[in-house]
């Protein structure tokens, strides 16, 4: 490879990191074609970009962006791919937990390295499971929402019942006068 096709390989990483709001780095050594090409179909089923890249691309990229990623850059080590996600923050985590459950149970292939979150920094497959159950914007929104108009119902729900109640004392309070 000349260095000018390393240099564009470079460069078009760098892009695709920029653009990328949410991106995980995997450990998928040990992978058969096989394996690969059914968990990139997962991942291209579910709306992720999975591409793999020599360490020192990926580090070079990195450090072409303006955030400081030097915590991800020391878990560049064995072979590595990175999954690009860019709606939803925890997707990628979930679908390398569905691979691993649907390979059997003693599969941990893909390993998680680290991610990037909107910036943030993530290290450690001990970090999965957390990353996994990140609800995104529109559900935490939903969340809020309801939280917000359950008082308001309650009020109008125990106001409409009691509408009755009141009519019927009202009326009966009329009646005893006459």
């Amino acid at each position: 490879m000349t260095r000018e096709e390393k240099k564009a390989i470079i460069e078009s990483l760098t892009e695709k990191l920029k653009g990328t709001p949410h991106f995980y780095i995997t450990d998928a050594s040990g992978f058969s074609v096989a394996q690969v090409n059914t968990f990139r179909r997962m991942c291209f089923d579910k709306g992720i970009e999975y591409r793999v890249y020599k360490n020192t691309f990926i580090k070079k990229a990195l450090e072409d962006l303006e955030a400081d990623y030097s915590e991800l850059i020391d878990s560049l080590k064995g072979f590595s791919g990175i999954m690009f996600a860019n709606e939803t923050a925890s997707l990628p985590a979930k679908v390398l937990k569905e691979y691993r459950k649907k390979a059997g149970k003693k599969e941990t292939r893909p390993k998680f390295k680290a991610a990037s979150i909107d910036t943030d920094v993530i290290i450690g497959e001990e970090n999965l499971d957390m990353l996994a159950s990140l609800k995104t914007k529109e559900e935490l929104l939903g969340e809020v929402i309801g939280l917000l108009q359950s008082p308001a119902k309650n009020v109008i729900s125990a106001l409409q019942s009691g509408q009755n109640t009141l009519a019927g004392l009202v009326k009966t309070l009329s009646e005893r006068e006459s």
